[in-house]
């Protein structure tokens, strides 16, 4: 049986029937940067902040993803293609459902973004680049990952042996190395807000409380 011969089956309740109940907007925030830098710090931090403001979000998160769903996947430019693919397909899910997602995923290559953006509307998709210079990443190394990618122990590792394509043109740049996580944060729910996900359309904020 192909994909073709399958037929797409509309539910009775709608994204916006969704977002009307959960009083706010869902779309996807792809947090993309060196290992390292900090996205799903980020993310993390960002999702504690919208359940404290009772906004649906969820996070999904590069390494996470690999202990299950992606772990037939290693690290060459074909999987780690099909790896971001498998990433939209469950977004443009949740998103669907009234969540608003934080992907935290290297996602070295502008080709994958632009490839994942062209899978959503222009209001349910913004590209987050958490900014961090390969020297702070590589002086950090929480997971000790940088210093076996430096002894050849691991290969195909972004930044060391693959490169990473940074952002052009992101939606929103946080640079870690200038601001902590409470400042990141910040910036994020403040993006949210600006673009308007955190409301139902009519200019007013419906969560309780802002930041800070």
């Amino acid at each position: 049986m192909t994909v073709k011969s399958v037929v797409w089956h509309d539910g009775s309740v709608c994204r916006a029937d969704r977002n009307l109940m959960n009083r706010h907007k869902s779309g996807l925030l792809l947090l993309t940067g060196l290992s390292a830098a900090g996205k799903s710090t980020i993310a993390r931090g960002v999702e504690k902040e919208l359940f404290r403001m009772r906004a649906r979000a969820y996070v999904l998160d590069g390494d996470n993803l690999r202990h299950g769903i992606n772990n037939d996947l290693g690290f060459s430019r074909e999987n780690r293609k099909e790896s971001l693919r498998r990433m939209s397909e469950i977004s443009k899910l949740f998103v669907d459902a009234g969540i608003v997602v934080l992907a935290a995923f290297i996602a070295p290559y502008r080709e994958d973004r632009d490839f994942i953006r062209s899978c959503f509307d222009k209001e349910s998709f913004f590209e987050v680049y958490v900014k961090c210079s390969i020297e702070e990443c590589k002086r950090r190394d929480p997971k000790g990952q940088y210093k076996k990618a430096l002894a050849g122990i691991i290969s195909n590792y972004t930044g060391i042996s693959s490169p990473y394509e940074e952002p052009e043109d992101p939606d929103l740049a946080v640079n870690t190395e200038t601001s902590d996580l409470k400042q990141s944060v910040e910036a994020v729910i403040g993006f949210l807000k600006k673009k308007g996900l955190l409301t139902l359309g009519d200019g007013k904020f419906i969560l309780p409380e802002s930041v800070g």
